[in-house]
């Protein structure tokens, strides 16, 4: 199931993306409280923009526009919105999303094709291990996605892994959605409860919310402990509820694909210009086919790469790289940027440490300090020594590290109120 445009001329993708953002500027030049205001006080003449290169004249949307003028960014009036959804807040306070009769349709699209780009097709049965409640945008999404390919759909929700084996041992799906991590523990409970996981049902795990790749597509560390045991293909999945569109892998496992019938995407530097091809910059989104809240330039905060060679698959549209981290979560330490991706992925490679958080606070001289605190198995000075000699060889920079109580660290990792584990705790004035 690839749509034909992804699989057209680089050329006719350019040539539909730009009739569709002509439709766009028209419709929230015309609907978009927030959009009409902002082309007046700037005088932008929307008729001047023609090309996708032409998108650098207008201006951006940042996260802070949505979060102070939500209700404005509404297209349609209140009776049409059949679903209200809301971000994580992951950075910040979280912003509510209107959806029409259309835009769920629209969403229900996104995930089939994403669904089919992993593989999953009519006759599979697929365990949702992620909530659908709490205004969850992408949960919904999911079950949306999958009734559209014709797929069952076991809807057990997150965590309990004696649920969620029961499940899987009596309705026997062949995929699982889920935030990676949670696989570790599947696999830790299955051998302490004698059942042969590797015999099971399940053949691949649509994977949401951590990265599973490095930089090269490697898998990383958290992804390969996953595959040493469990034989399942692993997919990664990149998306968010602002842009209500989804990047997933194919089997090659080279990037999430991208949609270009659904959204348009820039990658750009400090000032807003795109950067060069092979640059990592600030993913930057412009909606299409989005009836009650559409977005112009939308800055994601997410730093990543984009790669436009051909893919094995037959698609010709771009692929977006893992994310390398979030700009609101850089850090500078002694000299080196880091961000936290990349201090979870050297934490994964120690069995012994069962859980851990990183504090990012500022020091008396105003520059970044990094607390790392970790529930471990069994405390010692040597393996305290051993974490930060790896974060010496890998990262160039060693951290301070603590060992803490799991008991404390879990209810601040797996906050009943988030959608997903939180480790990363911004202090910083």
């Amino acid at each position: 199931m690839i749509p034909s445009i992804e699989k057209d001329s680089l050329e006719q993708i350019k040539n539909f993306q730009e009739q569709k953002l002509a439709e766009l500027l028209t419709y929230i030049s015309h609907n978009s409280p927030f959009y009409k205001r902002l082309f007046a006080g700037q005088n932008i003449d929307i008729s001047k923009i023609k090309t996708l290169e032409d998108l650098q004249h207008l201006p951006v949307t940042t996260k802070e526009d949505l979060q102070q003028y939500n209700d404005d960014f509404l297209c349609v009036p209140q009776h049409k919105i059949i679903d209200y959804a809301s971000t994580s807040g992951t950075l910040g306070d979280p912003v509510t999303f209107g959806l029409t009769d259309s835009d769920l349709d629209r969403l229900a699209y996104n995930e089939a094709i994403s669904f089919a780009c992993a593989g999953i097709e009519e006759g599979d049965v697929v365990q949702l291990m992620t909530t659908i409640d709490r205004k969850f945008m992408a949960g919904l999404a999911y079950f949306l996605g999958l009734r559209k390919l014709k797929v069952g759909v076991i809807r057990v929700g997150a965590g309990i892994p004696e649920l969620q084996w029961d499940s899987i041992l009596k309705y026997k799906p062949s995929y699982l959605i889920t935030v990676p991590s949670f696989l570790l523990k599947l696999i830790e409970y299955a051998e302490a409860h004698g059942i042969d996981y590797n015999n099971s049902s399940i053949k691949g795990a649509i994977c949401i919310g951590e990265s599973l790749r490095n930089q090269d597509f490697s898998m990383n560390i958290l992804s390969s402990k996953i595959t040493e045991k469990w034989n399942i293909k692993l997919f990664s999945t990149y998306a968010s509820t602002e842009m209500s569109t989804a990047f997933t892998e194919c089997e090659h496992g080279v990037g999430g694909h991208h949609h270009p019938e659904l959204i348009i995407v820039e990658v750009l530097d400090e000032n807003n210009i795109p950067v060069k091809e092979g640059e990592i910059g600030e993913l930057t989104f412009t909606t299409l086919g989005i009836e009650a809240m559409p977005l112009l330039r939308f800055k994601t905060g997410d730093i990543v790469q984009l790669h436009n060679d051909p893919c094995a698959c037959g698609r010709n549209t771009l692929r977006v790289g893992p994310v390398v981290g979030r700009k609101k979560q850089m850090i500078k330490y002694k000299g080196t940027t880091l961000y936290p991706p990349a201090m979870n992925d050297v934490l994964s490679g120690f069995d012994n440490i069962e859980n851990h958080i990183i504090e990012i606070s500022t020091n008396d001289l105003g520059t970044d300090e990094i607390l790392i605190k970790i529930a471990v198995k069994n405390q010692t000075p040597e393996f305290l020594q051993e974490i930060k000699d790896h974060f010496r060889a890998k990262l160039r920079v060693t951290p301070k590290i603590e060992f803490a109580a799991k008991e404390t660290l879990n209810p601040m990792v797996f906050n009943p109120m988030s959608r997903k584990p939180i480790r990363f705790f911004d202090y910083r004035v």
